[in-house]
């Protein structure tokens, strides 16, 4: 059968349904920055003359030549494989968004960025203070089992790229792309976030450094895959998830222990480290699994300066492979969001919500049981179950509050962080010690110290966070967005 492309209104949404703030070149549906052209979209009529009655807008449904027997007309069909490029419809009129997955595009974003802050110092100064140790506690990593909330940031990225796959192909799709221009379009986004990744680590550096636990770098090695699975059917991307899981897991399983005399200094762990895991979870410990050996051959393939050896925070190339089940856990979320059969915005919160709670509940009972730890630096299955249901409440309540009750407002300086996210992915990486240092220059190294006493770093990190802002509201007031 000849696939076809029918254009028929969709009367579930209002030409007003979105905010005017909501521009139809605002980026991103990939995080950091990795941007589709009118990703989310579901395009909304002009707003020339807004009425009191919903106007239909055009959605993409797909029909076949066996299904000319419905009440569609013949002259409503377009087959893009029998007519030219030029004639296939395009979308004329502006798009609107998916409020929600903005806002959280920029939480996610302000998370990252509010490192600035350095609120261990404060926490340091006021090691009685519950308020200020509870904050620094969650804007740092945990050293190995267990989470905070700083640990939620690249599950985060991760998770939205499936979330906005659905919409980013139809997008492509209604511009009449071909599946293989898209193809290879994904093949060189896939490729830049690795070479991102690996220059950004690299500044500064004497040479190279050839590294591929970045969060750019796992969500490039894991992109292509992930899109592939987006063409699949359900069950088929089902599968795909439990395969990944299960597999990464009996590969930590069925490494074999260290011998008696095995020293742990020699990869970069003290033998008195108080985060070693005994019984069935030492199968997860620091640097002595295959994720570990496979980096000691792998990364030595690449020029170094000196051989590698370990990864002092116990990072892996291999953490790609389940990175890629929370990108499907994102896919299907983005499918039921954008699941035309399902109209009640409700049941669509409600059913997100009940997924990332079982999520987390899975991961949590594989944690405390023993079964798989949670450990974030190695992506163990039990965290890409946990992880995955937290992102999806975040996103639940965002779309409870955003796309279903329309309260928007607070969302607008969150969007405006996300909205160039990977420009502000690369300013915080790269400005904050040039902004620091100027700022001290003009302003006198103990300015902060004088005016503001014990809270110096919080005022001073502040104004750095600032300023990240306002260079992403300059770009957004005039419509400059930067893509990959």
């Amino acid at each position: 059968m000849d696939p076809r492309v029918a254009v028929e209104p969709n009367p579930e949404i209002e030409s007003d349904e979105v905010s005017d703030l909501h521009s139809p070149t605002h980026p991103s549906d990939l995080p950091p920055g990795i941007d589709e052209p009118d990703p989310y979209e579901v395009a909304s009529a002009p707003r020339t003359a807004r009425s009191s009655q919903p106007t239909p807008t055009p959605t993409l449904t797909t029909a076949s030549a066996q299904d000319s027997g419905t009440a569609r007309e013949d002259e409503s069909r377009i087959d893009p494989t029998e007519l030219p490029e030029s004639a296939v419809p395009q979308v004329k009129t502006k798009p609107a968004r998916v409020g929600s997955i903005d806002a959280f595009r920029g939480l996610v974003m302000l998370l990252m960025a509010a490192e600035v802050l350095r609120l261990h110092r404060v926490a340091e100064i006021f090691p009685n203070n519950d308020w200020w140790v509870f904050l620094a506690h969650h804007q740092s990593h945990v050293p190995w089992q267990g989470w905070t909330l700083h640990d939620l940031i690249q599950p985060a990225f991760t998770f939205l790229v499936g979330v906005a796959l659905p919409w980013s192909i139809a997008s492509r799709q209604f511009q009449g792309q071909s599946v293989a221009r898209m193809f290879l379009h994904t093949l060189w986004r896939s490729f830049l976030l690795i070479g991102l990744g690996i220059w950004l680590r690299s500044v500064a550096a004497p040479t190279t450094n050839f590294t591929f636990e970045d969060t750019l770098t796992q969500i490039g090695l894991g992109y292509s895959f992930v899109w592939i699975l987006a063409w699949m059917r359900p069950h088929v991307q089902l599968l795909s998830l439990l395969g990944i899981l299960l597999g990464y897991w009996l590969l930590f399983v069925s490494w074999p222990a260290p011998s008696p005399d095995f020293d742990p200094a020699t990869v970069g762990v003290p033998a008195d480290w108080p985060h070693w895991m005994s019984g069935f979870a030492a199968h997860w410990n620091k640097n002595i699994h295959p994720a570990h050996a496979f980096d000691v051959w792998f990364l030595n393939l690449f020029p170094r300066e000196t051989p590698f050896e370990f990864n002092r925070g116990g990072y892996v190339t291999l953490s790609f492979i389940p990175t890629l089940g929370t990108m499907i856990l994102g896919l299907f979320t983005g499918q039921w969001l954008r699941n035309p059969a399902i109209k009640s915005g409700a049941t669509k919160v409600f059913g997100l919500l009940a997924a990332g709670l079982v999520g987390i509940g899975l991961g949590l009972i594989l944690d405390r049981t023993g079964v798989c730890p949670s450990v974030k630096r190695l992506w163990t299955p039990s965290w890409v179950l946990f992880s995955g249901g937290c992102c999806a409440v975040f996103l639940a309540v965002a779309y409870a509050i955003i796309d279903v009750a329309r309260i928007r407002f607070w969302s607008v300086p969150l969007m405006i962080f996300g909205a160039n996210s990977i420009f502000a992915y690369v300013i915080i990486h790269l400005w904050e010690d040039f902004i620091r240092r100027d700022l001290r220059t003009h302003l006198g190294s103990d300015f902060w110290a004088n005016w503001t006493g014990p809270l110096a770093p919080v005022w001073e990190g502040g104004v750095i966070l600032a300023i990240f802002w306002l260079c992403c509201f300059w770009l957004w007031r005039r419509q400059i967005f930067i893509r990959i």
